[in-house]
């Protein structure tokens, strides 16, 4: 299977106010995605699902990528 690059926006709860996030990363599909970004944010920040939103999912081309990580891999 091939994988894609994908650009997320959305807000996660942080206390009592919401804060913005943006993040690139590879996956199949779009539901891998999803899986992705609640297990990121639960892990490093112990944030629950119900408190983050996921506003956009984007598929972007390699020109596209901002994340100097992933940049680096193509």
């Amino acid at each position: 299977m091939k994988t894609k690059i994908f650009r997320i926006q959305g807000k996660f709860m942080m206390g009592n106010s919401l804060k913005p996030f943006m993040k690139e990363l590879k996956a199949i599909s779009e539901e891998n995605i999803h899986e992705k970004i609640y297990s990121d944010f639960g892990s490093k920040h112990g944030i629950k699902r119900s408190k983050i939103i996921i506003e956009e999912i984007k598929e972007i081309s390699k020109d596209e990528i901002q994340d100097p990580v992933l940049k680096s891999l193509f």
